[in-house]
Parts: C-alpha cells; structure tokens; sequence
C-alpha cells in the first residue's frame, strides 16, 4: 500500500500518529466499488502532499455529494481549533511516552465526549476502559460538583497516572475508580439496584466484550442516556472483507448488531478511530 508522507489513499483510510495514538481517517477510497458493477474512481484524490481536502464521488448513487477527506495538513488544523485544558494537555503527552499509549483518545475525541455530557446535563457516568484516563478526566471536569463518574480499569499501573491527575485537577472527588474486570463492575452497579440510573457511558476497552458491555450499559443507562462505543471503525479494518481477525470480526458483527438494535438510535462518526453515539430510546 504506497503513498506519500503526506497521505495513505486506500481502503483503510488514513492513518496519522499523535503522541501514540494512530488515527484513522476513513474518507473514500483512491478506487470504489460500493455502487456495484465497474470500479469507479474518486476525482481529486492523489498521492500528493497538496491533496485537496475534500473528494467527490462519482457514483450518482451519492448525488456528487463532496467528502472530507482529513490529510495530516488538515487534521494538523482541526488541533489547532481543539479547546484542549492545560491539564488535559499535561496527561496526553505525559502519556506519549507509555507504552500503549495509541490507546489513549485524540483531543478533539475527548472534546466531543465532554460536550455530549454538557448537552445531556449529564450528572452520572460510567466510563469502561480508563487507562491513563484522558477521556475521564475530560470528563470529570465539565460535570458539576455532585457529579458521578464511575471509572473502570484492569490495568493498576495506568490507573495511578489517572488517579494522579484527577487529584491534580481536584475531580478525585467525582471519580469512583473500580479497579479490576469492567464487565466485573457493571455487574455489581446492576445488583446494586443502580440500573436505569446514568445518563452516560462511554466504552473503550476490550473490543471482544462490547457487545457484553453494551447490554450491561443499556440497563444502567436510562432513557434518553447515551452510549458511545470507541474505535468502530478500527483503522479502517472493518471494510476491508480481506482482514478477519479476531478483533476486526467482532467489531464487525458488534457495528452490525447495533444497526439492527431498535432499542437505541445510533449515529456512527468517524472521528478519532470511529465512534458510534447510542441513545437509549
């Protein structure tokens, strides 16, 4: 799969690293087939540094509607348009240099989550998969001073460097941290009666379990509450019939399920590595 520096034209997407975390900017492909019969081909899109930002289809499947395609120059601007708090910014790239840290959201991801909760009135959350806990912590500071946030992490060593910075940023008291198994966790939040109590949940963890963690959630959340599942998208993998790992397989049969699943309204946003936004109906 060659391409410039600048972009990577294909099925998969483009894909971009920030402070460890690989994007995956999942614009049309360079050659398409997704009206049926003769390949087409995307007008505009070229192994260049100076790739136009937008593409249009050919196929009058799509009514010439022009898409954005995120080159590294363009994403390099919606950062610059990312309202990142010193503290958050502090933790991204305190957590660049850990291993594992292209698990960690991308800014403009965690900024959507934090507007999500502020457009709910968001008061108590649950969030599955915290690691160094950028998403939580973007979290944690936009809900009001009664607010809950339940955090659940398997790893104890990234879960220090998220607790130290919820005490730096004085949200330790919003953030009930479970240490252990999430599925574990939810589990204990259902037997405790706390079912149809959050407003909002945000799930990045074993993409394995989603399916499991999502009926859990479902139940904990109320109507109306909100559900967002990370990295749906998975680098572009899941279009591409060719790649059937075990991950991509079931994030796959997961975004299928949820297309047919009447008991949520869905949208799914390809931002960061692909998010899917669930309302409880």
């Amino acid at each position: 799969m060659a391409c410039s520096t600048a972009i990577h034209c294909s099925v998969l997407g483009f894909q971009r690293q920030i402070g460890g975390k690989m994007l995956s900017y999942c614009s049309l492909p360079a050659i398409t087939n997704l009206g049926g019969g003769i390949p087409r081909r995307i007008r505009g899109c070229h192994a260049s540094a100076h790739l136009q930002p937008s593409v249009v289809a050919d196929d009058p499947k799509y009514g010439n509607k022009q898409v954005i395609a995120i080159t590294p120059r363009l994403y390099d601007y919606i950062l610059t348009n990312v309202r990142e708090p010193e503290i958050l910014r502090q933790l991204r790239e305190e957590t660049a240099n850990m291993r594992g840290s292209q698990m960690q959201v991308s800014p403009e991801q965690a900024q959507l989550l934090a507007m999500l909760v502020q457009i709910l009135g968001a008061e108590r959350c649950i969030e599955v998969g915290v690691y160094t806990g950028y998403s939580s912590l973007a979290i944690a500071l936009v809900l009001p001073e009664s607010g809950y946030l339940v955090a659940c992490e398997r790893d104890s060593k990234s879960l220090e460097v998220a607790k130290r910075y919820y005490k730096q940023a004085c949200v330790s008291h919003k953030v009930d941290v479970k240490h252990g198994l999430a599925a574990d966790a939810l589990k204990s939040l259902i037997l405790n009666g706390e079912s149809g109590s959050y407003d909002f949940a945000f799930v990045d963890a074993d993409k394995r379990m989603n399916q499991e963690y999502f009926e859990m959630l479902l139940q904990l959340v109320r109507t109306g509450g909100v559900i967002v599942i990370d990295n749906v998208l998975w680098h572009g993998k899941v279009a591409d019939p060719l790649i059937n790992d075990a991950r991509t397989v079931s994030i796959r049969n997961f975004n299928k399920n949820i297309m047919e699943d009447e008991r949520v309204s869905i949208s799914m946003v390809p931002v960061g590595d692909g998010i899917t936004i669930c309302r409880k109906r």
